[in-house]
């Protein structure tokens, strides 16, 4: 009896392992702008049989789709744990821009899944583009913000994140606190705070990102 009721603990336990390494062979390849590949490179990459996929994915595109709003929502949700306690939402949108410049680093694969993805970040309804907003909303609500354009001015931001990523891989010697800061800057100054308050928010101490693991489950 004790056998038959830990059986679909096991099992549910199994098919979750076997989600999670298709989502993360996805991230992979992703990471490396390879999805023109057959299911067959991808279940060799999770070292799991081809019939395996079907338990999980329709189809590669499904599951390519799932890899990049996973990895969206990882970096959403961390943003989320670590300026949960930060009532200035001027701050807030600092403190998640100035930690995402840190992570292209930290995170690389994950951050060029990101990257792969260009602007469809800032129309995404998971991860940062959303949590960005309602940063930058509640930052014009409060009058912390002078932003006619909520829409453009995520964009804008988006552009940003891209940009500070795209140039962090490709100049491995860059600071990347130091350029991540800068750009946080100037994003300030452009939503109306003035420079020395800008510069203020950005030199703010940041939360310790040597516990990203213990935070992000």
């Amino acid at each position: 009896m004790m056998a038959e009721r830990t059986a679909p603990g096991r099992v549910d336990r199994r098919r979750a392992r076997t989600r999670t390494a298709l989502v993360e062979a996805a991230q992979r390849l992703l990471a490396e702008g390879r999805t023109d590949v057959p299911i067959l490179e991808i279940t060799e990459l999770a070292d799991i049989g081809v019939g395996s996929f079907y338990n999980h994915f329709d189809s590669k595109e499904e599951l390519f789709r799932v890899a990049v709003a996973e990895a969206l929502e990882w970096w959403g949700s961390l943003m989320d744990r670590l300026t949960a306690d930060i009532d200035d939402p001027a701050v807030a949108f600092a403190q998640s821009f100035r930690m995402t410049g840190r992570l292209h680093r930290r995170h690389p694969e994950l951050s060029r899944v990101l990257l792969n993805q260009g602007l469809e970040l800032a129309r995404s309804e998971r991860g940062l583009a959303p949590r960005a907003f309602q940063d930058i909303r509640a930052a014009v609500d409060a009058g912390r913000f002078e932003v006619e354009d909520l829409d453009l001015a995520l964009t804008m931001t988006a552009a940003a994140v891209l940009a500070l990523g795209s140039l962090l891989h490709a100049q491995p010697d860059r600071d990347d606190a130091k350029s991540a800061d800068l750009v946080a800057i100037g994003l300030l100054r452009q939503f109306g705070l003035p420079a020395d308050e800008a510069a203020r928010i950005c030199a703010l101490d940041l939360p310790d990102l040597d516990v990203v693991d213990t935070l992000v489950g």
